[in-house]
């Protein structure tokens, strides 16, 4: 349904380290750059479907109240994973790893970046 996602930052160099230490760990590889955007991409897709980038307009970047991002885990130590990296990256902690009420399996872990972006690792697999 969604062609690609992008969030805006106010330091794209922080903002790559953050990205480039998190992602890993989900399956997504920084596949772009340049002084105004940076993309990742899933392993084996050739495009980037997740932007971090200057605001168009050069105001200053803002988080959405009640927007967050949420990226598939393949499973829970994957979860973990992506919260443990988020923390040593500088992330705020928003709900660490754990079982949620969605339903049986909904696993997740939710942090802030380094902009007050809010993300989500989800595991819907039993494991």
């Amino acid at each position: 349904m969604l062609l690609y996602v992008t969030l805006g930052t106010n330091d794209l160099y922080h903002a790559g380290h953050f990205y480039d230490a998190v992602l890993p760990v989900l399956g997504y590889r920084r596949q772009h750059y340049s002084e105004e955007e940076i993309g990742y991409s899933a392993d084996g897709d050739m495009r980037c479907r997740f932007w971090v980038v200057t605001p168009f307009n050069r105001r200053r970047a803002t988080s959405g109240n009640g927007a967050m991002v949420a990226f598939a885990a393949a499973n829970r130590a994957d979860v973990d994973a992506f919260h443990a990296a988020a923390m040593a990256a500088g992330g705020v902690d928003e709900g660490g790893p754990g079982l949620r009420p969605y339903h049986a399996h909904f696993y997740a872990a939710y942090v802030r970046d380094l902009d007050g972006n809010k993300l989500c690792a989800v595991c819907e697999n039993p494991e």
